[in-house]
């Protein structure tokens, strides 16, 4: 595992592949505390926009859950109704009463997150998401549950107290909450300000506010499954495949039937499960955003006085004039 940008966090990448990475879980004590690329103020300052909304933002207890209406809003915007923003007065309410803020794909709308992000997904060839969680002390957000991923959580601000239990005993599990009788608890631990904890794919975990506000930025590290390495296979597959899209009758149906058995028979023959893993993976990461493209108008308007029209490399009228 060769990543400079998870060294930062973890510390050496190959002793942290062979004694953690989908092991055990860890906790790591950075020299100066891990930095992140989003912070408390940047919360303040997405929040402030009034453009954070639904799916971005949702707020949960681990006791009951919470209706959409008790922190969103709705607003008119040219005469018509549009819901699902946040609303400030109803979040910091909700905050007072031991409620979490949960900001989801941090990296689809911060900078900075997404630029951290794409390093560190193009050193580990695997798709990173991030989340924020706010929660106040002494307070739950969500209850014992599993990830479809691998976890580093950086904690920003405050403290919180994690329990972390063993994984799964095979390949075939659910992610989401943890029914039953709970798994045997593997690590328990208080996280602050500048400390990292790796939970390994699968683990089960919880997590209480302990001092302060607490506030922690996880990074989802997500591997494919059953179903993505299926799609892959089926796009693999489908490649130079020439069968009639559209058979007129009974034998050409069949003729077309047989010609893609032959086809897919020849192709999952000579194909590897390593190439299966690499396209499925590369899949994932192109679901990832994509790389700044950022607009600066007013470039734009001190460079030509205003955008050309498309076709007209010179003059409006296309026609290249000496001034």
């Amino acid at each position: 595992m060769h990543s400079p940008t998870l060294a930062a966090w973890v510390g050496d990448p190959a002793d942290f592949a062979a004694a953690y990475w989908r092991r055990r879980p860890g906790v790591f004590r950075p020299e100066g505390g891990a930095r992140g690329p989003f912070t408390l103020a940047d919360v303040d300052a997405a929040l402030a926009t009034g453009f954070l909304s639904e799916p971005y933002l949702e707020m949960a207890r681990a006791e009951e859950p919470l209706g959409r209406e008790s922190y969103l809003a709705p607003r008119t915007v040219n005469h018509a109704r549009h819901g699902g923003f946040a609303d400030e007065r109803r979040i910091r309410a909700l905050l007072d009463e031991g409620a979490t803020l949960l900001m989801r794909r941090v990296d689809q709308w911060h900078g900075p997150t997404r630029d951290l992000l794409a390093r560190l997904s193009g050193e580990l060839g695997l798709a990173v998401e991030a989340f924020c969680f706010v929660t106040p002390p002494g307070t739950q957000g969500v209850p014992l549950h599993r990830d479809d991923a691998d976890v580093l959580v950086l904690q920003l601000n405050g403290a919180k107290s994690w329990h972390v239990a063993e994984g799964p005993a095979d390949g075939n599990w659910e992610h989401g909450r943890v029914g039953g009788e709970p798994p045997a608890e593997v690590l328990r631990t208080t996280l602050r300000a500048g400390e990292v904890l790796y939970i390994p794919r699968g683990f089960a975990h919880e997590a209480v506010g302990s001092e302060g506000l607490s506030v922690h930025l996880s990074l989802t590290v997500r591997e494919v499954h059953k179903g993505d390495l299926f799609r892959s296979l089926q796009k693999l597959t489908a490649q130079g495949m020439a069968v009639e899209t559209r058979p007129l009758d009974d034998a050409a149906v069949l003729a077309a039937a047989a010609a893609m058995l032959d086809h897919v028979r020849a192709v999952v023959a000579a194909l590897e499960p390593e190439e299966l893993v690499g396209h499925a993976r590369r899949a994932k990461l192109a679901e990832l955003p994509a790389p700044r493209a950022p607009i600066s108008l007013s470039a734009l308007a001190a460079g030509s006085g205003g955008p050309r029209r498309s076709g007209a490399p010179g003059g409006a009228d296309g026609v290249t004039r000496d001034e």
